[in-house]
């Protein structure tokens, strides 16, 4: 799963949340966006926010929220719950499990 951050309509950058049914990875993708850009419509979305270079922040549930809708396998609530899980025994996701931390890559084509 990615969650891009790209230039959108008007060159107003928007997010979105893609690749939703491959849950052996999860990253943040900046296309040709500032951090300050990526970080202000990742808070406007509710999904998250950067935290500081190469590192973003994931709100979990907004993210299942955004990414659940789109899922095309069947068992795709399992696989997720394997994914946090996985993140968890790694140190990533925070001790409350509201946030999963994630590396911060470029956009495909950026």
């Amino acid at each position: 799963m990615i969650v891009e951050v790209v230039g959108g309509a008007e060159e107003r950058p928007e997010v979105r949340v893609v690749d939703t049914d491959d849950l052996s990875r999860l990253h943040l993708a900046l296309g040709q966006v500032t951090d300050e850009e990526a970080d202000e419509v990742l808070r406007e979305a509710g999904l998250g926010r950067l935290q500081d270079d190469g590192i973003g922040v994931l709100d979990t549930a907004a993210l299942r929220a955004a990414a659940e809708p789109d899922a095309d396998v069947a068992d795709w609530a399992e696989r997720w719950d394997r994914m946090v899980e996985e993140a968890r025994s790694r140190g990533w996701v925070s001790e409350d499990g509201a946030t999963l931390q994630v590396h911060v890559e470029g956009a495909a084509g950026a």
